[in-house]
């Protein structure tokens, strides 16, 4: 219709770039989702949802949590979460990019500044652009630019608190972020430090508890947990101080405008935290796949990451979406990345290891990208 001319030329632009997107149904082994611990559809998450319902947990909230969508279930998973990941207070958000929204859209204020990770995640960036205080890009996990960026903003007489937001293990390249350097300068130059810990959680730390240990006691530490990953539930938590959590209520437009979340998914993520706790095997054996398939990989020129998410750099964009479609026709569920979600000229297959899968299933997906990526001369 000529009402939608310029967004269907913008569809056509998309299609000749080999970067259209489609929607399509699950089929093969998993090698694309965020089910890491592969909890999503384990007996133990439906058992915590069936006797929730059957002890009359709610489907719905009702509203939002300062109307009438408050409950116990909420505030019985905040609590929880708030002991669990060592911090003072815990927010419930019904999505990660939800929770990102509300963190960097609220809390920084005019006199402020934002610095962050050149490959932080779309929902920072979408919250930044919300924000009353400017923000500047840095050189991914670059300290030195980082620093040199915080110190000349000072010079320009500024005296408000600088924000550095970064992700604690990064969803594409699967690289950790120097926590413990990003600390200690926070600390030199008086400025709040945001972490997005939510390909982390679950995964790595004492307990599952994520990269960010016990920096979570640190007052000028702000955590983001999502559920909807290694946990195999929804929503995500804000951990953080009490005035964090009281400012987002007050103030976190994407937290106070939206209806709650369901209170039954509330109870299943009360649930998963407890069985990460309580089931350290499940981390166990997903660290020996990572290992496992580092081996395999490791010949063909695909460089281990560090962590479940292993990232094979194609480059050109048509031609990642190719070896997706062939891979996928072959019986295995990966997925092409392609720009905006990645710099220009670094398309990728983007294997995620998650307990979806075995060892074997691991071999014959070494296989088939063997063939593909090192054919006989």
């Amino acid at each position: 219709m000529d009402e939608l001319h310029q967004q269907q030329a913008d569809l056509d632009r998309l299609r000749q770039m080999g970067r259209h997107r489609r929607l399509i149904p699950r089929t093969g082994v998993d090698f694309s989702s965020n089910d890491y611990l592969g909890l999503a559809n384990s007996d133990e998450l439906r058992e915590a949802a069936l006797r929730a319902l059957r002890n009359g947990t709610s489907t719905g909230s009702g509203g939002s949590r300062l109307l009438r969508g408050n409950c116990a279930e909420h505030e019985e998973l905040e609590q929880a979460a708030a002991r669990f990941f060592g911090a003072e207070s815990a927010l419930f958000f019904s999505t990660g990019f939800a929770a990102n929204l509300a963190l960097l859209a609220t809390l920084p204020q005019r006199e402020d500044i934002i610095f962050h990770d050149a490959l932080i995640h779309a929902s920072a960036h979408d919250g930044m652009r919300l924000s009353r205080a400017p923000y500047r890009e840095f050189a991914h996990n670059d300290m030195a630019a980082l620093e040199h960026a915080i110190v000349a903003w000072r010079r320009e007489g500024n005296t408000g608190t600088p924000w550095i937001a970064v992700e604690s293990l990064y969803s594409m390249d699967g690289d950790a972020a120097p926590l413990q350097e990003l600390a200690a300068l926070a600390d030199r130059h008086r400025a709040m430090l945001l972490i997005d810990e939510a390909h982390a959680t679950g995964i790595f730390g004492p307990n599952g508890i994520g990269l960010v240990g016990d920096l979570h006691h640190s007052a000028n530490v702000i955590t983001l947990h999502t559920l909807g990953k290694a946990l195999g539930s929804e929503g995500a938590l804000v951990c953080g101080s009490h005035i964090v959590r009281d400012f987002l209520i007050n103030r976190g437009r994407s937290f106070i405008f939206s209806t709650a979340p369901s209170p039954l998914t509330a109870r299943i993520a009360l649930s998963a935290i407890e069985l990460i706790e309580q089931q350290p095997e499940r981390r166990a054996r997903l660290h020996a796949l990572i290992d496992h398939a580092n081996q395999l990989l490791a010949p063909l020129g695909i460089a281990p990451s560090g962590s479940q998410i292993i990232p094979v750099i194609i480059g050109d964009d048509v031609h990642t979406m190719k070896l997706a479609q062939i891979i996928q026709d072959a019986g295995f569920d990966v997925r092409g990345i392609r720009p905006p979600t990645i710099p220009e000229g670094t398309s990728r297959l983007r294997i995620s290891l998650t307990l979806n899968v075995t060892s074997s299933d691991v071999d014959a997906l070494a296989t088939i990208l063997e063939e593909q990526l090192c054919p006989a001369s």
